[in-house]
């Protein structure tokens, strides 16, 4: 599980056979897990255990480190 990014809490990773899906990035911090799409638009697949604040944060960062989540994936499955 290849972690991307560590930042406020969060890791943002992904799992090391997801070539065959559509671009997204895993999220984790306690015990609370999400998937956030990155392609064809940033969307949440789902969030279990984060609360609101956190999924806005969760969006954010996403959107901020939208060019390094993307690079990452294509260095990793491409």
């Amino acid at each position: 599980m290849p972690t991307v990014l560590r930042l406020n809490g969060f890791r943002f990773f992904f799992y090391s056979n997801e070539g065959n899906e559509p671009m997204h990035i895993h999220v984790e911090k306690g015990d609370a897990v999400g998937k956030v799409w990155l392609e064809p638009t940033l969307e949440r697949e789902y969030f279990y255990g984060f609360t609101v604040k956190e999924q806005k944060q969760i969006l954010e960062i996403a959107t901020a480190n939208l060019s390094l989540f993307k690079n990452t994936w294509n260095e990793r499955f491409n």
